[in-house]
C-alpha cells in the first residue's frame, strides 16, 4: 500500500488547512484510516480516524469541534479539514490506514503511513 499526503503548508493562528491523502496498491474495501501527527520532540499522537464506509468519524480531544476528517467516495481517499489553528498544532501530519473495518486509536493499529506533510501554525 502506498499513501501519499498533501495540503500542508504554513498558516497563522485561527487559520485553516485542509490535508488530503490518497492510498493506492489494493483494494480499499473493509479498511479504515487515520491522521495522526507528530509535534516537534514528541511522539507521533492520534488525531482522527473514520471507518471503512466514511460514516463514523473518531477524533482526539484536542481535534474535536475544529477538525473534520472525511473519506472519498471510492474509499481510496481522506481528508482532514482543519480550521481554528493553534501554534500547538504544528506537527508532521501523517495518513495511515489499517486492516479492518474499525478506526483505531494507537500507532501499533495501523498498517501502513504515508510520509507525512508538514503543518506550521505561527502566532
Amino acid at each position: 500500500v502506498h499513501l501519499t499526503e498533501s495540503g500542508g503548508g504554513v498558516v497563522q493562528t485561527g487559520g485553516s488547512l485542509k490535508l488530503s491523502c490518497a492510498a493506492s496498491g489494493r483494494p480499499f474495501n473493509d479498511y479504515a484510516m487515520a491522521w495522526f501527527r507528530q509535534p516537534p520532540g514528541k511522539a507521533r499522537e492520534f488525531v482522527a480516524a473514520i471507518d471503512d464506509e466514511g460514516t463514523r468519524p473518531v477524533y482526539a480531544d484536542s481535534a474535536k469541534g475544529r477538525f473534520t476528517i472525511s473519506r472519498g467516495g471510492v474509499r481510496n481517499t481522506i481528508s482532514l479539514e482543519m480550521n481554528s489553528l493553534k501554534p500547538e498544532d504544528t506537527a508532521v501530519y501523517f495518513c495511515t490506514i489499517r486492516t479492518g473495518a474499525n478506526p483505531g486509536y494507537a500507532v501499533t493499529s495501523y498498517d501502513s503511513w504515508g510520509q507525512g506533510t508538514q503543518v506550521t501554525v505561527s502566532s
